[in-house]
């Protein structure tokens, strides 16, 4: 890596811009998020969150996403 903070995907702000670096876990949710294109290398955006924070919509190879805070939680990303 470049020497960039690497954080979580559900700790950006709206309008924050990031790369995926990896997506933790091995179950079900991991597998389906990576199958829509989350996968390490992609450029993704949060567009925004749900009042209490929970979606969180992203924007990503041309379309949005809409997920929960802790699926969130376990892309880590790189600003």
């Amino acid at each position: 890596m470049d020497g960039s903070k690497v954080l979580t995907l559900a700790g950006l702000q709206a309008g924050s811009k990031a790369r995926v670096v990896r997506v933790r876990g091995t179950g079900r949710v991991s597998k389906r998020l990576m199958e829509m294109g989350v996968v390490p290398g992609v450029w993704v955006r949060v567009v925004k969150s749900a009042p209490f924070g929970d979606p969180i919509e992203i924007r990503l190879r041309g379309y949005s996403l809409a997920m929960r805070r802790n699926e969130a939680e376990a892309i880590e990303v790189s600003e």
